[in-house]
């Protein structure tokens, strides 16, 4: 970028709100990858009629723009992987700007962070359900982006199952308005479906409606103790066909219940080769104690060796601890962590992992796997050292083999964290040529010079 670009920016938002000097790049190069792109200027915009102005002048001297929330992403879809600006979202535009009692619903823009929404929404007995782990520091914005889920989609769904409605700005500038307030909508093409985990390659995201359900009154939490992965596995599936409906359930293998054992001092069952954890809720106390009930009986049927339930908040913040810890309790395993979200069909979950722990030991890898059962999304983790390139380039091969495994049970490449860069490469596992190139084509239609996080998803 030139000076006069600079200048030029700075004449839209102000000078307090573009920076251009070494810490501020360096601050904005990286995500949870930890992969290093710096950015030449980072752009703090004040409201919509910035956003549109500052893409007005990159559309038109062909800048580069990564949108950005909070950076918290696993697959560097905030990364300035071709230079230009980081539009960052969380100086300016993170406020909420209603809560709807009468229709259920709160209007935020992208910077707000997930948990202070979460916050504000139950002070008035209302549940924004979306729970991503990064919910402390990731904001909606980045969440819609990725269309996040988290330990609450076994029940309530992702992110899209609660977005109504989007005002975007294009790269030319134009504000579009995407869906309405209303709970039925067939009029137009499902524009805010499009924007919804296109990871900022298509508009830039200023303002988001979101749906709201009231909250539950009680709610407790299970463990489920097994012999082996695929007795859990099959505990999934079969105690959902059951009539099971839990928030959430949860699973830790016996390499993630070691590790966080080992790690966090936390004490597990000594026997575990599985756990499933996770919560029931519900309006009366009955629902959740028949929750329970349907959760033993098929835990149990399916070789479940124990099944608790939390009898205090101590006893389930411990549940929790173990499960929220599970990611960094792993590198004990390995000095890197090539951490990928697949998802396939619950019913083919034991046939899932079974195969991933064989690429493991083929390559002499451990692959401790942990994540949301409940849902069919498990993080796989193919642990290696990251100074040894022949034992990181085995664990790029087994990620490949992986995938490939994944899309023929009728699974995906992710659950979650989305393609941004580190899976654009496998896009072609996933997609037919004809596929590809209707995103092309879409991208194209939306942003002709591909100034909108360029690289992305291999587009």
């Amino acid at each position: 970028m030139e000076k006069e670009h600079i200048k030029a920016l700075k004449d839209i938002v102000g000078d307090d709100n573009i920076y251009s000097d070494k810490a501020h790049l360096r601050a904005y190069s990286y995500d949870a990858t930890r992969t290093y792109y710096e950015p030449e200027a980072v752009v703090f915009p004040r409201d919509e009629e910035d956003v549109s102005r500052v893409l007005v002048y990159c559309n038109h001297h062909k800048i580069p723009i990564v949108p950005r929330g909070a950076g918290s992403g696993f697959t560097g879809g905030a990364l300035p992987a071709n230079g230009g600006i980081v539009l960052a979202m969380e100086k300016h535009m993170n406020k909420i700007l209603e809560i709807d009692m009468e229709n259920m619903l709160v209007v935020v823009q992208p910077g707000v962070i997930n948990k202070e929404l979460q916050r504000k929404v139950e002070e008035v007995g209302l549940f924004y359900p979306p729970d991503p782990a990064s919910e402390e520091y990731s904001t909606i914005g980045g969440n819609v982006s990725e269309n996040a889920g988290g330990m609450r989609a076994a029940k309530y769904g992702l992110t899209k199952d609660y977005v109504m409605a989007l005002r975007a700005v294009r790269a030319n500038g134009d504000i579009i308005r995407a869906g309405k307030k209303t709970i039925k909508d067939v009029a137009g093409y499902n524009i805010a479906g499009t924007l919804i985990a296109s990871e900022g390659t298509l508009a830039v995201i200023t303002e988001i409606t979101l749906k709201l359900i009231p909250k539950p009154k009680f709610a407790k939490s299970y463990m489920g103790v097994f012999p082996d992965v695929q007795s859990a596995m099959n505990a999934v599936f079969k105690s959902l066909a059951s009539g099971a409906n839990p928030v959430a359930m949860e699973f830790l293998d016996a390499l993630v219940v070691k590790a966080v054992k080992e790690k966090m001092g936390i004490s597990l069952p000594e026997d575990a080769g599985a756990l499933l954890i996770g919560d029931v809720d519900g309006n009366v106390e009955e629902e959740v104690e028949f929750q329970l009930h349907i959760l033993k009986e098929s835990f149990k049927e399916n070789g479940a060796l124990d099944f608790q339930i939390a009898t205090d908040q101590a006893e389930r913040d411990k549940l929790w601890k173990a499960r929220r810890n599970a990611s960094p309790s792993i590198t004990m395993y390995g000095t890197k962590k090539l951490n990928e979200d697949i998802s396939v069909p619950r019913s083919r979950l034991p046939e899932a992992l079974d195969n991933i722990y064989a690429i493991g030991a083929k390559y002499g890898l451990m692959v401790p796997c942990f994540g949301h059962a409940g849902d069919g999304n498990i993080h796989v983790n193919v642990m290696v050292d990251g100074s040894n390139k022949d034992e990181l380039n085995k664990g790029h091969k087994a990620i490949r083999e992986i995938f490939e495994l994944v899309v023929d049970i009728d699974g995906t490449l992710s659950g979650e964290h989305g393609i941004g860069l580190s899976k654009a490469e496998f896009m072609d596992i996933a997609f037919t040529p004809q596929e590809l190139q209707l995103f092309r084509d879409l991208k194209k239609a939306f942003d002709p010079n591909n100034i909108l996080n360029p690289g992305k998803m291999g587009l």
